[in-house]
């Protein structure tokens, strides 16, 4: 319990405290019986405070909260969401958690090391991107998929997010910030018809305020390691 204090920052327990009341509260007044929502907002916004400190944690986290969130979105026939989370999400978490695992920096386990992409791979990048983009458009068409357009934005979001995550880059982080922009649009809809997904709102608004967070965390991470080995 002493390590697990020293090694959160003040700032990392006001965060991640707030989040969690947030999203306890917003359950007990809006949903109060589907508790597997609540488990998998808490597991998700704890993924984000460890992937804030580039702990692996984060990412193993992130793999059971894919399985959650792709089972939550099949129940109001967000497919776009349950494919993306279930079929890229949750292997992309797999493949970053053994590339955080790999790449400690200087040995600790407990922090990945701060990686940066080149011109070419970020022009390959988008291009993939693109080309994922258009090939599950036609797969959440196909399904039939609920408010198709901010669905499929979230696929192109996701992949950049996931993407990034795997290659260690702080920008992975924003690219979560965008989707989860598009996944309160999201559930804001859902919600018009149910009100009980508005806990699910709280949630990616308190996901939103930790990947900002994590941005900047990874950003001074960046600076703090390339002082060390220079």
């Amino acid at each position: 319990m002493h390590n697990i204090k020293s090694y959160f920052s003040k700032n990392d327990v006001v965060l991640w405290s707030t989040s969690v009341t947030l999203i306890i509260t917003s359950f007990c007044i809006f949903d109060k019986e589907n508790y597997l929502t609540l488990c998998a907002s808490l597991i998700g916004v704890t993924s984000l405070i460890f992937n804030a400190k580039g702990n692996p944690f984060g990412q193993l986290f992130m793999i059971v909260f894919s399985l959650l969130y792709g089972i939550i979105s099949y129940t109001f026939s967000y497919y776009g969401e349950m494919i993306t989370y279930l079929g890229m999400t949750m292997p992309m978490a797999i493949f970053a958690l053994i590339s955080w695992l790999r790449n400690p920096f200087n040995g600790n386990k407990a922090e990945v090391k701060v990686n940066s992409i080149t011109k070419k791979e970020t022009i390959f990048m988008w291009l993939i991107t693109i080309f994922i983009t258009m090939i599950f458009y036609f797969i959440l068409a196909y399904f039939h998929t609920a408010n198709i357009v901010p669905s499929t934005l979230s696929v192109t979001t996701s992949f950049l997010a996931v993407y990034l995550t795997f290659r260690r880059s702080p920008y992975f982080a924003i690219a979560y910030a965008a989707n989860d922009i598009i996944l309160i649009v999201l559930w804001l809809l859902a919600s018009l018809y149910d009100v009980r997904y508005i806990s699910v709102v709280v949630c990616f608004t308190a996901f939103l305020a930790n990947d900002i967070y994590g941005y900047i965390s990874w950003q001074k991470m960046k600076m703090r390691q390339t002082k060390i080995t220079h």
